[in-house]
């Protein structure tokens, strides 16, 4: 048994529409915790969470919970106030990571390029994005993830209809340029920058069915690209990652244009660890093994 953690307590499930997909993230990680001969629970977060955390008598908490409530910095926050260490990022870079409103702000304000957009506050907000932005448009809810609520949009027709389903899940949306080239994605570990991911799917883009659901998804590792392209593509989504406040593990996910120039999407802060998800492939192309890898996310709660 592995004792330098102590008792450590996964935190899966949670309020979000990302529930499903924690619990399976989580009680993957719990495995790859005990396969280390950690000393690991697992509790379904819930308002009573910290009570919760000290009933079980944890020591450290290992953050499984995808989307609000989960990576927006308030399960951080809650765990600051009773002194409990907890994997990955914190208060501040999940907060403005989960905001793609104020991460893309704040890189164009940095010269990390991301697409264009335009916060559709109103339905009057839908001429000026389509005055201002290029079809295809992706109309996304600013603080969702898992590709929740994202809605491919190739006409002005539409618009309004993507525009009110995203606003069932969040009050904030945007809608984004669209850009025509491969999707990569690019984990992070420990200030390290892991081999890039190509992302290809039949689907109209890498939605929550293709990420989720979907066989014909193909996953490219190596990616395919020329060796100093990758890394350079590596060195920037590790600067974007960390500009944002980012520490300890995450995931950068952008595209590529026809000139091979990238533009920056979002970065996750709590990614999935699923057998669908990107992470643990990337580590696996490093040499990582699943269950190492979890241990090492365990190191940034130290």
């Amino acid at each position: 048994m592995t004792d330098r953690f102590g008792k450590v307590a996964v935190l899966l499930g949670g309020l979000s529409a990302e529930r499903e997909v924690s619990l399976k993230s989580g009680a993957m990680i719990h495995e790859g915790l005990k396969d280390r001969g950690i000393d690991a629970c697992i509790i379904d977060a819930d308002a009573n969470v910290l009570n919760e955390l000290k009933q079980a008598g944890a020591d450290r908490a290992f953050i499984a919970l995808h989307g609000p409530w989960g990576e927006d910095g308030v399960i951080q926050g809650a765990l600051e106030t009773i002194g409990l260490p907890y994997t990955g990022s914190g208060v501040l870079g999940c907060a403005l990571s989960m905001d793609k409103i104020r991460s893309k702000q704040l890189w164009l304000g940095t010269g990390i390029p991301t697409p264009d957009f335009v916060e559709l506050k109103e339905e009057q907000s839908l001429g000026l994005a389509i005055d201002e932005l290029q079809f295809p448009l992706f109309v996304k809810p600013v603080h969702e993830g898992s590709s929740i609520g994202v809605t491919r949009v190739d006409s002005e027709d539409a618009l309004e209809q993507a525009w009110r389903d995203a606003k069932e899940l969040d009050d904030a949306v945007i809608a984004e340029s669209g850009v025509e080239g491969p999707e990569l994605t690019i984990a992070i570990l420990q200030e390290w920058a892991l081999p890039v991911i190509r992302l290809e799917t039949p689907r109209t883009f890498y939605d929550y069915e293709a990420k989720y659901q979907c066989s014909t998804t193909r996953y490219l590792c190596p990616c395919g690209l020329p060796g100093d392209l990758e890394s350079a593509l590596q060195a920037q989504a590790l600067r974007a990652f960390q500009l944002l406040g980012c520490s300890g593990w995450g995931r950068v996910d952008l595209m590529l244009d026809a000139q091979n120039s990238p533009y920056f999407l979002e970065v996750n802060t709590v990614p999935g660890m699923t057998d669908h998800s990107l992470v643990p492939m990337a580590a696996k192309q490093a040499g990582m093994e699943f269950s190492e890898l979890t241990e090492r996310i365990l190191e940034t709660s130290l």
